[in-house]
């Protein structure tokens, strides 16, 4: 298989230590319900910059290496993987740091009024009244629910936190990459 695109990888966590001596890691997931990361037979990892830190970054950059996944679970809020080839803790060590990406047609189907946050960034939000807030710039979790951020998608200006909860959150149509909200 040849590497991806930056822009078909999904960046769903980071490996933030070894797990026992077999030379499985730990994974802090990015999301609190980490299903595509639990369900991927095949990871990217990647100790590239951030997309978001304003430096372009190509494939040819990237040193992206691919891993099977052996074996993924839950453990105290982690995700515990075993990747093939990987069969010690020193080199479980020095995988420390590598951020974990995934081909976005690796995720499983999303049941219905479920989404992926990743498919809501760059959907413009529209209110009631047909008014253009702006472009959905990132979503996050503050524990209850989460939160998109609206603005300039150029400038990375938010102008609106909106909870993205169903009395808030009226219509989500990813094909035409709209969001309707109840919001003034």
């Amino acid at each position: 298989m040849s590497t991806p695109s930056l822009n078909d990888l999904i960046e769903l966590g980071a490996i933030s230590e070894a797990q026992g001596l077999q030379g499985q890691v730990k994974v802090r997931p990015h999301s609190s319900e980490p299903v595509a990361l639990l369900s991927s037979k095949l990871v990217w990892l990647s100790l590239i910059p951030r997309r978001d830190s304003g430096v372009a970054v190509s494939t040819e950059q990237a040193s992206l290496t691919q891993y099977k996944v052996k074996s993924a679970k839950m453990h105290s809020g982690n995700v515990v993987l075993a990747l093939d080839g990987i069969t010690d803790r020193d080199q479980a060590l020095a995988l420390k740091g590598a951020r974990i990406l995934v081909a976005r047609d690796a995720f499983p189907k999303a049941d219905a009024d479920s989404y992926y946050w990743v498919d809501l960034i760059g959907c413009k939000a529209i209110n009631l009244q047909d008014e253009i807030l702006g472009d959905v710039i990132d979503v996050t979790e503050n524990g209850a629910h989460g939160v998109i951020a609206i603005g300039d998608a150029q400038t990375k200006t938010i102008q609106y936190l909106v909870p993205f909860v169903k009395e808030v959150v009226q219509n989500v149509d990813l094909p035409n990459k709209t969001i309707t909200i109840d919001w003034q």
